[in-house]
C-alpha cells in the first residue's frame, strides 16, 4: 500500500510537470510577434496565433528532435475560417540539409457550417507529394484537441487524440529514404491561405471578421530527443534515447491491431483525398510506400 501511494504520487507529480510546462520553456514566436496573444492566468501556458490582413503569426522550437512522442493541444478559428491555414508541422533546417524532411499537419478553413479539412503531409529528402485530407470527428473549434506526432525507427504515426490517422513506414527497402537522420524543429502558424485553401480558392477570406485566431496549450516534448548541436555525439545519444525509450520499443514498432482498427475507420468514414489512390497523378501506378502505409490489414 505504501509503494502504490508512492507510485501514484510520482505520477501525479509528473503529469503536473508536463501539463504545467510554459510555452517558452521551449518555444518562442518567430514571426507576427504584435498578432501573439498569451490568453489567461496562467500567463504563457497557452499562445494565441492571430492573423489580419497584414501578417499571420507562428512560433517553433528553440531546438530541433531527433525520434520522440511529441504533441500539443490546439484549439482552431471558430465561425467562418474560410481561407485560413493553420499549420502545426516539423521541420529539419534548409541550411544544415538541402533536401529536408517534413511532417505536415494543416488545417483548412471553411466557411460557417462547414467543416474544417486536415491535410496531413510527409516530405522524404526533399521530397513530398503525399497529401492525405480528412474530415475530423469532432468540431476542432468547440475545444481543445491533441494532436502529435509518434516517431521512429520504424515508423512515424500521426495521432489525433491519441488515435491514429495516419502512418507512414520505413519503406528505405523499397528506395523511399526515411527520416531517420534530420532532426526537426516544431513549428506552428497561421496564414492566408485564401488562394488555395477553400475550395480551391473558390472561397476567400473574410476580412470584416479578423483577427482570426488559433489557441495552443499543453506543449509535450519530454518524451522525445532535443538535439543542441549537429555534432555526431549528439545524434548517438538521440540514438541511445530511442532505443531505450518507449517511443523506440515495442509495442510502439509496429501497428498494433486497435490502430489498424483505427485507420480502417479513418478510411472509410473521413478520407476526402488521398495521394495512394490518385493513380492519374502518378502515371497510374501508386508510390511503392502506399501498399506498405495502407497495410495488408486494411481491406481495399
Amino acid at each position: 500500500m505504501k509503494l502504490g501511494f508512492i507510485q501514484l504520487v510520482l505520477a501525479a507529480t509528473s503529469i503536473a510537470v508536463v501539463q504545467g510546462s510554459k510555452f517558452w520553456d521551449d518555444f518562442y514566436v518567430n514571426f507576427g510577434d504584435g498578432k501573439v496573444q498569451y490568453p489567461g492566468y496562467d500567463t504563457g501556458s497557452t499562445i494565441a496565433l492571430g492573423l489580419d490582413n497584414t501578417t499571420g503569426s507562428g512560433f517553433q522550437s528553440k531546438y530541433p528532435y531527433l525520434y520522440g512522442n511529441l504533441s500539443m493541444q490546439l484549439k482552431l478559428v471558430g465561425g467562418n475560417s474560410a481561407g485560413t491555414v493553420t499549420s502545426y508541422y516539423m521541420a529539419s533546417d534548409r541550411t544544415q540539409y538541402s533536401k529536408w524532411c517534413e511532417l505536415d499537419f494543416e488545417f483548412l478553413g471553411n466557411a460557417s457550417g462547414e467543416p474544417y479539412i486536415l491535410q496531413t503531409n510527409v516530405f522524404s529528402e526533399g521530397v513530398g507529394n503525399r497529401e492525405q485530407r480528412i474530415y475530423l470527428w469532432f468540431d476542432p473549434t468547440a475545444d481543445y484537441h491533441e494532436y502529435g506526432i509518434l516517431w521512429n525507427q520504424d515508423l512515424i504515426l500521426f495521432l489525433v487524440d491519441s488515435r491514429v490517422i495516419r502512418v507512414f513506414h520505413n519503406a528505405a527497402d523499397l528506395g523511399i529514404p526515411y527520416l531517420d537522420y534530420q532532426p526537426m524543429y516544431i513549428y506552428s502558424s497561421i496564414w492566408n491561405g485564401e488562394s488555395w485553401a477553400t475550395c480551391g480558392g473558390g472561397v476567400k477570406t473574410d476580412w470584416s471578421l479578423q483577427p482570426f485566431l488559433a489557441s495552443y496549450t499543453n506543449f509535450n516534448v519530454w518524451n522525445a530527443c532535443e538535439m543542441r548541436d549537429y555534432t555526431q555525439s549528439s545524434s548517438h545519444a538521440c540514438f541511445e534515447k530511442l532505443y531505450s525509450s518507449s517511443y523506440g520499443q515495442a509495442p510502439n514498432l509496429a501497428l498494433t491491431q486497435s490502430q489498424i482498427d483505427d485507420l480502417r475507420w479513418i478510411k472509410y468514414n473521413y478520407v476526402i483525398y488521398d495521394y495512394c489512390t490518385d493513380l492519374k497523378r502518378f502515371n497510374w501506378t501508386a508510390p511503392p510506400e502506399c501498399a506498405r502505409n495502407w497495410t495488408l490489414e486494411l481491406p481495399n
